[in-house]
């Protein structure tokens, strides 16, 4: 670890021999997810599978990590995270008996207000209740992966500090099968940041409910991807001047998944605390959270209404 606090990390050299692990990236046809993918399957995992809208950069993805390692087995499964029957259909696809690591990686930010397939705010539906709907149908062979000998599960999911940004009291729980649309602060989307304090909370619930699994929440900081390089001009200058004025800065994808890489795997098990949220790189960053965000019984609550919504899904 640096004098900073921040773990200098090499992916490469520090991600140990992945051999017998089995590996679930959503979003991983670009960007951090992309970048996982492919640095993952440099330590002879047995098999990864992804997720995208994009067949063409699925196989576009495959072709490169077989020329990189031709024995990983690899797999692309297309799922549309504005509807969770997609979700669903998508993770009947897995076959193995085993899941060592779910990283739920993909994302939006600063959509216009609007309604998934199941007719919930989009943000909330495809950052927070898609990846619950992965977790969902994966989490009982993950519970039994972490039964065997020598077992490691982790799950990673990816937030962000936009979390700061939520509406009061954490999440508004009576509107999300509306748009929504009230919630703008002096420009500001609170709908995302209502998203990413979900993830954050549903982190830490797992970890409470299924504590043989490593669950915890990682910000990538603010990287250079579509989520940030297709916003409005005006809306990416003012997160770019914001994040100079705390005196930080933006990063390419290569830099930026180093956060979510050093948890998956970089990190030795015993280092990880269940839970947490980590800042970049391996900063464990809990007293960065609000009353809110540390809530129980606010994580309860989403755990409830969340089920709820699964539920019913067909």
């Amino acid at each position: 670890m640096s004098i900073s606090g921040f773990v200098n990390f090499d992916p490469e050299k520090e991600i140990p021999s992945l051999e017998g692990r089995v590996i679930f990236v959503t979003g991983g046809t670009a960007g951090l997810g992309k970048e996982s993918v492919e640095a993952l399957a440099k330590h002879d995992p047995t098999h990864i599978y992804f997720t995208g809208r994009n067949t063409e950069a699925g196989e576009s993805l495959i072709a490169d990590v077989k020329k990189t390692n031709p024995n990983v087995g690899i797999t692309f499964m297309k799922m549309d995270m504005a509807s969770l029957s997609s979700v669903k259909r998508a993770c009947d696809q897995f076959s193995h008996d085993r899941l060592d690591l779910l990283m739920c990686n993909a994302g939006i930010m600063d959509t216009p207000p609007t309604l998934s397939e199941e007719g919930l705010e989009i943000h909330f539906a495809v950052n927070h209740l898609a990846h619950a709907m992965v977790i969902q149908k994966l989490l009982p062979i993950m519970v039994r992966t972490a039964e065997l000998p020598g077992s490691d599960v982790r799950l990673v999911s990816l937030t962000s500090t936009g979390w700061r940004g939520h509406p009061k009291n954490g999440i508004a729980f009576s509107t999300l099968r509306t748009k929504q649309e009230d919630l703008t602060l002096l420009g500001i989307n609170l709908r995302y940041g209502q998203s990413k304090i979900a993830n954050i909370l549903y982190a830490a619930e797992i970890a409470r409910r299924y504590p043989s699994i490593k669950a915890v929440s990682v910000h990538p900081g603010v990287v250079a991807t579509d989520l940030v390089n297709n916003l409005p001009a005006m809306r990416r200058a003012f997160i770019y001047s914001t994040i100079w004025l705390m005196g930080g800065g933006v990063v390419e994808p290569k830099k930026g998944c180093l956060s979510q890489l050093w948890v998956a795997a970089g990190a030795k098990r015993d280092d990880l605390v269940n839970g947490a949220f980590y800042m970049p790189v391996g900063v464990l960053s809990n007293n960065k959270l609000d009353k809110f965000a540390k809530s129980e019984e606010l994580a309860s609550e989403l755990w409830s209404y969340t089920d709820g919504v699964l539920a019913k899904v067909a």
